[in-house]
């Protein structure tokens, strides 16, 4: 066989056919495979020295609540469709078609084009006409190039800082320990979900693009400009194979949602975890720690704030200044079990900080290197890294040894002793070393995967401690697939108004790329603390997110809490209960995400992506279908700005005033009073039940905002908020119908006895309840 070269790039031809894929050859070492998954995905997977050089893939698992341990080979098909395809050849173009997509391959060079079918084939986009892969031509990365349009939006890519939008920028995702990071422009950040959703307007197309890679990698979404090659996007990783999963859709939400399935489902965590949660670092850092953390608990019940979790730091681990994960510092602890059994008592959980890397005078580095368990060098000897206060090693959680070690650990350290859920954190796996490998091949090539396999790892210890109880677990670090596992937040972020308005931006763009359930450290973690105007602000925000913690690390040694700033602290306890009254909904909207794939909170796109104008750079978004949340994210404020989206009308909850969608309304701000509206017709799942600390009473109501004249329904299914349901095969338990006109509003309630309902301020029509039970 030849050696590809630039003035003759490889030929290929259709070498072999199987269902759901098309092997094709070339005339020199490289292979390229055509997976025909679905009607609505296709794959692309190039291979310049013919074969697989990468690891498997732990991300793909198509409607799953999980895969192996050992990972998914790149070549399994299994729980896909694959719908036979029209493949013809002509004039050296190998045409590819399902329903849905249409894929040309130009033999010559294998440059790609991409229709989706929306009543006619539209075209999605192309490959450069200049080199759009490499094929040994220069070092060696995985590179693809895209012809640029001058219409592309771009979304998603996960956890990234600045606008929604992402075109025009060059992002990098590697995942890294950012503290104190700009939301605004810092990057990379902590996560690795190399994942696009790109919208043209002018013709109405979107497709998703998804690169399966483990290695740092990077897009450029227009900033480079080379005259030789005309306007042009790519996409390059440091190591791996080119593995492009294209996702066609009506619009951007399908497509988040498809990409949801294909990475798996998400998990159904217990209700509690979606309270608020206490967290901070100086109290479980400081020498009394015990009696610190206990007052603090105090002082909820004080307030009479629920909080039904609480976020142990890394204190707890902490010896002579360093910090030793699963070793209780027994000096400050001496009885890790009475004191937990503390927390119990009250009805706060607590889910202990866990960190992947032992430092070298931790007491079990060197038995954890003589069986082999880090990331290490070719010789051997573990890859030793910066890792806090010291040099350390990382855990290498593609060894199942390791895994096996892993979850022994967080049994008989934590769980055996009365810790409820696990909080992986410090996990983005900083090992830097070219000659650093892992047991699935080189580190490089494996970064990403690592805290996926840690937070399962995690998982699988408290599943097995409880099997009868749904696990909590949080993750700062992760890939795509994190969402069949873990919780997650936007990492250590600084004390700022910028951070509050780009937080919210970072989170949107997580959800897009399948991982909703998450949230910010309110208040900001790095910094100065918070005045009173900013914390309550914050509190207005984060009440609204399905992850709500409280947490920080201040310069000064301060504690972000409720109460810090006593001339608000009523406005931040109420705000607290008010979430409270809304978890019943919340709730619901993880049904939703686990059984449906759809995001908890999203861009008001998702929900209007017909309305043009909602596409648009504002600080607003959607909780589920039937909350536009509109933050205050500017000082000195008392009013607020809000587009309605079209195709909805909106009720204030506060007045319950009406408005039309497609307009814009200026609304009172006043501090400690959050603005959203609720859209026409929503039944809202609601506590009646007081928040009370220590109380997890639920007294389930419904808050109900008719329209003038038509019908709206809501189902919900069976659950005690803690235990393992079969979330894909439940069928509702209980389903609420209105049907309302301009003199009457008639409620059919199914599954409930005695409901409960509230209607808006002002609503003056008669209510008529019908149930199905005597």
């Amino acid at each position: 066989m030849r050696r590809a070269s630039l003035d003759a790039p490889p030929i290929f031809r259709l070498a072999n056919r199987a269902p759901g894929r098309l092997d094709l050859e070339s005339d020199t070492a490289a292979r390229a495979h055509v997976l025909v998954l679905e009607d609505d995905i296709v794959r692309l997977l190039v291979l310049p020295e013919g074969g697989i050089t990468g690891p498997p893939t732990w991300s793909i698992a198509p409607g799953a609540a999980d895969v192996s341990a050992e990972g998914r080979d790149r070549f399994d098909v299994s729980g896909f469709a694959l719908p036979e395809a029209k493949v013809s050849e002509a004039d050296g173009t190998l045409v590819v078609e399902t329903a849905r997509i249409r894929l040309s391959i130009h033999l010559a060079g294998l440059r790609c084009r991409w229709q989706v079918f929306d009543g006619e084939w539209k075209e999605a986009f192309r490959d450069r006409p200049t080199q759009a892969y490499d094929f040994g031509w220069w070092d060696g990365k995985v590179r693809h190039y895209l012809a640029r349009g001058t219409d592309e939006e771009v979304f998603g890519l996960g956890e990234v800082s600045g606008d929604q939008d992402r075109s025009g920028r060059r992002i990098r995702l590697a995942p890294i320990d950012a503290f104190g990071y700009s939301a605004r422009t810092s990057g990379p950040l902590y996560k690795h979900i190399p994942f696009s959703i790109t919208r043209r307007p002018r013709t109405g197309v979107s497709f998703g693009l998804y690169y399966d890679t483990y290695a740092d990698c990077a897009f450029d979404l227009g900033c480079e400009r080379d005259n030789y090659h005309g306007l042009y996007r790519s996409f390059e990783a440091e190591a791996g194979d080119l593995d492009l999963y294209v996702i066609a859709g009506a619009d951007p939400g399908a497509i988040a949602r498809r990409f949801t399935w294909l990475t798996g489902r998400p998990t159904l965590m217990p209700a509690w975890s979606l309270g608020y949660s206490g967290s901070t670092m100086a109290l479980a850092d400081a020498a009394d720690a015990p009696d610190q953390l206990l007052a603090w608990l105090d002082q909820c019940r004080a307030r009479d704030i629920r909080c039904p979790s609480f976020h142990l730091s890394s204190g707890y681990s902490k010896t002579g200044g360093r910090r030793y994960v699963f070793h209780w510092n027994l000096e400050r602890f001496p009885d890790p079990a009475r004191f937990l059994a503390a927390f119990a008592d009250r009805r706060v959980r607590l889910a202990a900080n866990i960190k992947p890397a032992l430092l070298a005078t931790h007491p079990d580095f060197e038995e954890a290197a003589a069986r082999g368990l880090f990331i290490r060098q070719a010789a051997g000897a573990p890859a030793l890294a910066q890792f806090w206060d010291g040099l350390g090693a990382w855990l290498d959680f593609t060894n199942p040894d390791t895994q096996a070690w892993w979850k022994a650990k967080v049994t008989t350290s934590l769980l055996d002793v009365g810790v409820a859920a696990t909080w992986n954190d410090n996990n983005e796996f900083e090992v830097w070393s070219p000659s650093a490998v892992t047991r699935a091949g080189p580190a490089s090539a494996t970064r990403a995967v690592q805290p996926l396999l840690m937070m399962r790892a995690s998982r699988e210890a408290q599943v097995e401690q409880e099997p009868q109880k749904r696990p909590f677990v949080v993750s700062r670090s992760g890939c795509a697939g994190m969402q069949r596992y873990a919780q997650t937040w936007s990492g250590d972020n600084a004390t700022s108004w910028e951070t509050l308005r780009y937080n919210l931006k970072m989170g949107l763009g997580l959800a897009l790329s399948g991982v909703s359930n998450s949230g910010h450290d309110v208040g900001g973690f790095a910094g100065p603390p918070p005045d009173p105007e900013l914390l309550t602000r914050w509190v207005e925000m984060g009440i609204f997110m399905p992850r709500f913690s409280i947490h920080s690390w201040n310069d000064d040694g301060s504690v972000n809490s409720p109460w810090m700033h006593e001339g608000v602290a009523d406005a931040t306890a109420d705000l607290i209960r008010f979430r409270g009254r809304c978890q019943p909904y919340l709730h619901y909207l993880s049904w939703r995400y686990a059984r449906n794939f759809e995001p908890i909170w999203r861009p008001v796109f998702y929900d209007f992506p017909d309305d043009p104008a909602s596409y648009e750079e504002r600080d607003d978004f959607m909780l589920g279908p039937s909350l536009l949340v509109a933050p205050v994210v500017d000082p000195g404020v008392d009013e607020r700005l809000v587009r309605l989206p079209a195709g909805a009308a909106w009720i204030d909850p506060w007045t319950g005033a009406r408005h039309e969608g497609g307009t814009t309304i200026t609304l009172p701000a006043p501090l400690g009073r959050p603005v959203f509206l609720v859209r026409e017709g929503a039944i809202l799942p609601v506590n009646f039940a007081p928040a009370r600390f220590g109380d997890e009473t639920l007294d389930l109501g419904f808050d109900l905002y008719p329209q003038i004249e038509g019908m709206s329904a809501i189902e919900l299914f069976a659950d005690d908020g803690e235990s393992v349901v079969d979330v894909a095969g439940s069928e509702p338990a209980i389903r609420i119908e209105i049907v309302s006109d301009p003199d009457s509003i008639r409620v059919r309630a199914e599954g409930l006895s005695e409901p409960r309902f509230k209607l808006p301020p002002d609503e003056t029509r008669p209510l008529s309840i019908e149930t199905d039970r005597a």
